[in-house]
């Protein structure tokens, strides 16, 4: 199993990143994937999922409204919409998935949301 997040970056509060994640080494379109959050020193903290038909999104009361998960099974890829930043969005993003109780992380992908 192996995720690459990409999108990351620098944008300034109010703005927008758009970052994905490339899925490989399991059957994509049977699993939930997510999306998490961390900052040095703090836990990871669950940012948004989404089911493996992409009929279903969950997301944190903290990005609600700003944020939204889609897929593309046929591209075996999960993306993360970010609107609205705010500076307390800064943090390293990773991506999910939950496969016989294991969890599988990608490297993460840095945003850093500063004026």
């Amino acid at each position: 199993v192996q995720h690459v997040e990409s999108g990351g970056g620098l944008v300034q509060p109010g703005g927008s990143l758009r970052l994905s994640c490339a899925a490989s080494g399991f059957d994509f379109s049977r699993y939930g994937m997510n999306w998490y959050r961390q900052n040095p020193g703090k836990e990871r903290a669950f940012v948004g999922s989404i089911t493996s038909y992409g009929d279903n999104t969950y997301y944190a009361n903290s990005v609600k409204g700003r944020f939204t998960i889609s897929r593309d099974n046929a591209k075996n890829t999960v993306s993360l919409q970010m609107n609205s930043l705010k500076p307390e969005d800064t943090a390293l993003y990773y991506c999910n998935v939950r496969i016989l109780s294991r969890d599988y992380w990608g490297q993460g992908t840095q945003v850093t949301v500063s004026s």
